[in-house]
């Protein structure tokens, strides 16, 4: 959908775009998808990130736009780029924000063993930073990986990424408020007076439904990857790697991307069957980016500048009633041509929509309750996000309908960014068809120089 056009919900970086690619620089201006892409087959790895996505419940900083639209150049239709592309781990921004956006995800959070000390906490961001920095590389977690150690030791990779490309793998890792004071407002690891002051449990949104078991987290590991076997294999590792430390308290496997983060990449669509995230932040917007998404110098607190407020959403569709409406009212409700993306108001995809527009019985072309109107920056005061959220299909629930919808995945400098925009969707007309069931929020701190780990600033 557009503008933040999220079912419900609502720069430069970092490391994240230093591919290494031998692809050609794509063109800059915003595409179609070519007849081409549209018939590019589904390999066996893209069939099982269909297939198993069941898991729920369990910057340009250095390298400019460019950069960006040369990592997807080779990609297919829904890819963010080439299984050869390749991220650097270490950079301004942490990887995986302003990255094009690629096809597969597996989000986790985690919950801190009440066992582990600070330094047992600083050994664990160590290792994982270790580890991501190897993994977005296409290496194993540790050299002798999978079969080069000891017959009688487990192996210390688990293989199943062995002979596969790095495939653009980023891997962003983000601090949940509980990291910093639990619930009951114990501070386990002396960090309570680094928490920052706008890292708070999101208030409760009109129409929400929240699961405990999906909502929450001290640490979250976003993996995303144009295979879904290899952002599978680095979440299993760094759980793995966490073992006696951290507990897997949730995760998510998305596929097909919802939003664009380059405007080299074609608008996808969502699992309503329209275009999703026409007007999200793209990487080539540098100052929108800066003012919009990045925690700045003067923010507070100081250690997390450079960095991010990260929000995920697991946003049930309600896809059987939705498939019985009439294709007017479907486009009503959205405020977009299903077929196009164009709003109702006239254009093209990339049209501004006129709000003002009206119809020969004098009715707003674009309806008030539309999805587009609500979530508009202009109906916001200015303020967007970037997305970079994913469709999920979870097999079927008790009465035999489709677990499936959106993971939605917003970046911003603050969260009242999200909020803002939450709140004024209220009144969508789509939230008859959409369940909030999960809910998170992570501070996500700059990006890693080499020789430090993530977040090693918060314990300066």
């Amino acid at each position: 959908m557009g503008e933040h056009d999220t079912p419900g919900a609502a720069g430069h970086s970092e490391a994240d775009v230093s591919p290494q690619t031998n692809a050609p620089t794509a063109d800059a201006a915003p595409a179609e998808q070519t007849h081409a892409e549209q018939a590019h087959g589904v390999s066996r790895r893209g069939l099982f990130g269909l297939l198993g996505a069941g898991a729920a419940g369990l910057a340009v900083g250095g390298a400019g736009g460019a950069a960006a639209a040369a990592a997807i150049a080779g990609g297919g239709a829904s890819g963010g780029g080439s299984e050869a592309s390749v991220y650097d781990f270490y950079g301004t921004h942490q990887a995986g924000i302003t990255t094009p956006v690629q096809d597969r995800l597996h989000f986790a959070a985690f919950d801190v063993s009440d066992m582990l000390d600070r330094d047992g906490l600083k050994g664990l961001l160590a290792d994982w930073t270790a580890a991501a920095a190897r993994l977005t590389q296409g290496l194993e977690v540790e050299e002798g990986g999978a079969v080069g150690g000891s017959d009688y030791a487990p192996p210390v990779d688990t293989g199943e990424a062995l002979g596969l490309h790095a495939s653009g793998l980023t891997i962003t890792f983000g601090f949940g408020p509980t990291l910093f004071t639990t619930a009951d407002g114990t501070d386990r690891f002396g960090l309570a007076a680094r928490r920052p002051p706008l890292l708070e449990p999101l208030p409760r949104f009109q129409g929400d439904a929240l699961v405990p078991q999906l909502t929450g987290g001290d640490l979250a590991i976003q993996a995303c990857a144009d295979d879904p076997q290899v952002a599978v294999h680095a979440i299993r590792n760094l759980s793995r790697i966490a073992f006696g430390r951290a507990t897997l308290r949730w995760s998510q496997l998305g596929f097909g991307r919802t939003s664009s983060t380059s405007t080299a990449q074609a608008t996808p669509r969502n699992l309503f069957g329209f275009k999703d995230g026409t007007a999200n932040l793209k990487v080539e917007q540098h100052d929108l980016v800066d003012e919009q998404v990045w925690v700045g110098a003067s923010d507070e607190p100081a250690w997390l500048a450079g960095g991010s407020y990260l929000v995920t959403r697991r946003i049930r569709m309600i896809i059987e009633n939705w498939d019985r409406v009439q294709l007017g009212e479907q486009e009503m409700l959205v405020g977009r041509s299903k077929g196009s993306g164009a709003p109702l108001s006239g254009g093209g995809e990339f049209t501004e929509p006129d709000f003002e527009a009206e119809g020969p019985t004098g009715a707003p072309l674009i309806d008030v309750n539309a999805h587009v109107r609500l979530a508009h920056p202009t109906m916001n005061g200015g303020t967007r996000m970037l997305r970079r959220g994913y469709n999920f299909v979870d097999g079927n629930d008790e009465l035999g309908r489709l677990d499936a919808g959106l993971f939605f995945i917003a970046y911003q400098r603050s969260p009242q960014q999200f909020i803002d925009v939450q709140r004024s969707l209220a009144s969508d007309g789509l939230n008859e068809y959409l369940k909030h069931v999960g809910s998170a929020i992570f501070a996500v701190p700059g990006g890693v120089k080499k020789g430090e780990f993530v977040g090693q600033a918060l314990f300066a």
